[in-house]
């Protein structure tokens, strides 16, 4: 036995395991329809190479949400006077606030972990790739689980979109990830990507302080939104000093001799730049499928090669393996991921289930929030509805 052992720890264990599902990705997609699985009976063996919880709790809604809330709290105190409250010398610490941050995450990633025990259901930390399309390889180091599976959903979710910019490599640039462990004493950053990413940041760093400017490519930030909701946010961001360039092309990054970072863009074929301390490149998130190996299951991808192609179903091209969440790139938001899995173990389960995208509800943690539900006025009156619009006050 004690040759055993330490054959065992040079060359590391290898395992065969048998299950009615193996969902690849532990996130708000992979986590939930595990529960969901388990709870109607199945056996259930999730894999996923990082934390439980996926983006959407490590580095995406909720660490977030969680410096939202701070910087929405230092606003409000360097405001105090108004509400006839006196507040002397306030500051903000980055490092507690990425602490608090950080607790925040651990304690809802132990609470996932929880939930796995409680539900039996066995998680293995490692990379999965497909082998064949019903058996997957789980590495971790030199341990390899061999999973062979009778149904398979694939949720390893999104990595943030990388641009071919000169200068990127620098330091000094940062994506959203990195953005989220940032301890640094900033006095003014610069934001490639007006989407929600981009504009939830802007008012982060604002609120904190920082002189922060957007650089948009297209004509207007947040293309999701109403045009009207969008020119509102724009008001409140310019009226708060952060800087709005639309219709603004970066074309480089360059660094001063003082180390500080310069951002060049076109903007009515006139080259401008702006300087900063740091750059925060936001311009959204692609589909990851890296090492999946997804060309062993014949699973097809999206007409545009962005994601997993499904039905309405959560179906692949191969009837027994299944995509949600990010991956698919039908809908990039934590809760869609979720009803999505619900949805697939369903069919899984023998239902006939589809997913319906007419009323989801989502939010953008700007300052003030923006909150809408459905099809927006522009996507209604592009596909030619007849519609009347009623607007009411919120001050009121």
């Amino acid at each position: 036995p004690k040759l055993d052992y330490f054959a065992g720890m040079i060359n590391g264990k290898k395992e065969d395991i048998n299950t009615d599902i193996l969902i690849i990705g532990g996130g708000p997609g992979g986590y939930v329809a595990a529960i969901h699985a388990a709870k109607n009976g199945r056996k259930v063996v999730l894999a996923e190479r990082k934390a439980m919880g996926g983006t959407c709790l490590n580095e995406g809604c909720i660490p977030t949400k969680a410096i939202v809330k701070s910087a929405e709290l230092f606003e409000h105190i360097k405001n105090a006077d108004e509400f006839g409250l006196e507040v002397k010398e306030a500051r903000a610490d980055m490092n507690r606030i990425i602490d608090r941050k950080n607790s925040i995450k651990d304690t809802l990633v132990s609470g996932i972990e929880y939930l796995m025990n409680k539900n039996e259901i066995r998680v293995i930390k490692g990379s999965a790739s497909f082998v064949d399309e019903r058996t997957v390889s789980v590495k971790s180091g030199r341990d390899e689980y061999t999973v062979e599976a009778e149904n398979i959903i694939i949720a390893t979710g999104s990595t943030s979109s990388t641009l071919k910019i000169p200068g990127i490599d620098n330091e000094f640039v940062m994506n959203s990830t990195k953005a989220l462990d940032c301890r640094d004493n900033m006095d003014c950053v610069t934001i490639i990507g007006g989407g929600v990413i981009g504009m939830e940041f802007a008012f982060i760093y604002s609120n904190l302080g920082m002189k922060v400017n957007v650089v948009e490519y297209f004509d207007r930030v947040l293309t999701m939104v109403d045009s009207d909701v969008s020119e509102e946010i724009c008001k409140i961001a310019k009226q708060r000093g952060i800087g709005i360039h639309t219709g603004s092309k970066v074309t480089r990054i360059g660094r001063e001799e003082n180390g500080k970072a310069v951002v060049f863009f076109e903007k009515d074929g006139t080259e401008r730049f702006i300087t900063s301390d740091k750059v925060l490149v936001a311009t959204g998130r692609e589909p990851d499928v890296q090492g999946l190996e997804l060309e062993n299951t014949g699973a097809a991808a999206n007409e545009n090669g962005r994601g997993i192609a499904v039905d309405s179903g959560m179906r692949t091209s191969v009837k027994h393996i299944y995509a949600i969440g990010d991956v698919n790139s039908r809908m990039q938001l934590a809760h869609v991921a979720s009803h999505e899995g619900m949805v697939a173990v369903d069919n899984i389960l023998g239902k006939d289930a589809h997913m319906d995208y007419t009323a989801v509800p989502n939010v953008i943690f700007t300052s003030p929030e923006i909150a809408n539900v459905g099809l927006t006025e522009d996507a209604a009156l592009r596909e030619g509805l007849n519609i009347s619009v009623s607007k009411f006050p919120f001050g009121a």
